[in-house]
């Protein structure tokens, strides 16, 4: 028949109709689509072959034929259309292979970045901490990703970190992973050593933090430190919290640590010895993990921080005190941060929501540790305990290298002391 394009739409999925005039020429019909194709006998081997021209209506009738001829005369030729369409298509993925593998091999900035991150930081940082140094690389390149490292100028690389200079410390960290990144690329011999790393000589000193914002205003630098009055009303006010961060503020002000070692604490972790409640946070999950001279951190629980401790152990059935159903098994750091913000009186988070408003303002959890720190060099405890309470290492120097007493006595007295005080002036405020 000739082609007729009301009988083409009538079709039904599995039919199909010939041209009467253009032997071999067809058009066949799926669920979907309706498609011309060639069905031929093979010069090379005898055996009926097909091969699809194109699709109708994108492809015409008259588009169609032009390419039936074509293959026609090709098969009258001697040679069979899908063996040249096979070999096409075989020609073009080799293309594209070679095109990969050329591109992989090319060294660009986002190579060099890519190796630093998979031999490096991967290894040899917290999954946390990679993936923020992944993030880094993937928002801020940009257009100098695809460029050649050798050929990057110092003037690319200024204009990159001047177009953070709004936010200093994040340029400041896009510019350490960067040197790094090339320091580890000129060491495995991947750059000619005649390379200059710019990122460690462009913006030095430059690139500082201006502070945080504070109800719409830059407060600068300074770090909050609570009063011993503020501290008083602050634990009196406690049980304001939910009981998952009063319970957190609580033991950040008996022991000193870090919130992320704190809401990770672990049943396996707790022992009960001679002198009282024990808690040691193995070496790895520590700020101090890639230190050599590091131990593990051993923290006596005493006062309120022991309470808290022993009612949660009771729950927690050898698992996580402070558990969380979320992206990990215990609550998140951040969690407790925006939880004390959510009680600030300037605090704008769900207006809706009534809430008891703090009578302690402008602070974070973190500085209750420094706070704490504050108030034991008031009461004139050693330095070296001090800062073997908040997991500080000493400096390195002759007498640390042959000193190795870990101040558990001295650690539990200082903390008890500690409490002692803390109870002293929650009962002034009480008193007010």
């Amino acid at each position: 028949m000739s082609f007729d394009a009301k009988a083409a739409k009538l079709l039904q999925p599995g039919q199909h109709f010939t041209i009467s005039d253009c032997q071999g020429l067809r058009l066949e019909a799926t669920a979907t689509t309706r498609s011309w194709t060639y069905r031929y006998k093979s010069p090379v081997d005898g055996k009926m072959r097909q091969v699809k021209i194109g699709t109708w209506p994108a492809m015409s009738f008259h588009a169609a034929v032009v390419e039936w001829e074509k293959l026609r005369d090709a098969r009258a030729a001697g040679q069979d259309p899908s063996d040249q369409k096979r070999a096409a298509r075989q020609a073009e993925a080799a293309q594209r292979e070679a095109r990969r593998v050329a591109a992989e091999k090319r060294l660009t900035i986002r190579r060099i970045c890519d190796q630093y991150l998979e031999e490096h930081v991967d290894l040899k940082r917290q999954a946390k901490g990679a993936t923020e140094v992944r993030r880094l690389f993937n928002v801020h390149l940009g257009e100098l990703a695809d460029l050649d490292p050798g050929n990057l100028t110092r003037a690319q690389a200024f204009n990159l970190l001047q177009g953070m200079i709004a936010t200093p410390v994040l340029a400041s960290n896009l510019r350490r992973e960067l040197g790094a990144a090339w320091d580890h690329a000129l060491d495995a011999g991947r750059l000619d050593e005649n390379v200059p790393n710019w990122w460690r000589l462009i913006m030095r000193g430059k690139l500082r933090s201006k502070g945080r914002m504070r109800e719409g205003e830059q407060i600068g630098t300074a770090k909050r430190v609570l009063s011993e009055a503020e501290l008083g009303v602050l634990i009196r006010w406690l049980p304001n919290f939910s009981k998952m961060i009063g319970d957190v503020l609580t033991v950040y002000l008996w022991t000193l640590l870090r919130g992320s070692e704190i809401t990770s604490m672990h049943a396996k972790d707790i022992t009960e010895e001679k002198d009282g409640l024990w808690w040691t946070i193995p070496k790895p999950e520590t700020k101090n993990r890639n230190r050599e001279r590091a131990e593990d951190h051993r923290v006596p629980l005493v006062g309120r921080a022991e309470v808290v401790v022993r009612r949660r152990l009771a729950l927690a059935n050898g698992g996580y005190l402070f558990p969380s159903w979320g992206k990990t098994p215990y609550v998140e750091q951040k969690a407790i941060g925006v939880g004390v913000w959510t009680h600030m009186p300037y605090s704008g988070t769900r207006p809706e929501s009534k809430r008891p408003r703090l009578p302690v303002t402008h602070w974070a959890p973190h500085d209750l540790r420094r706070s704490c720190r504050t108030l034991l060099a008031g009461m004139d405890c050693p330095d070296a305990i001090g800062e073997a309470l908040i997991g500080h290492l000493p400096p390195e120097s002759g007498s640390n290298v042959y000193n190795r007493h870990t101040y558990d006595r001295q650690r539990r007295d200082w903390l008890m002391k500690l409490s002692a005080r803390l109870e002293e002036l929650a009962a002034s405020a009480a008193s007010v």
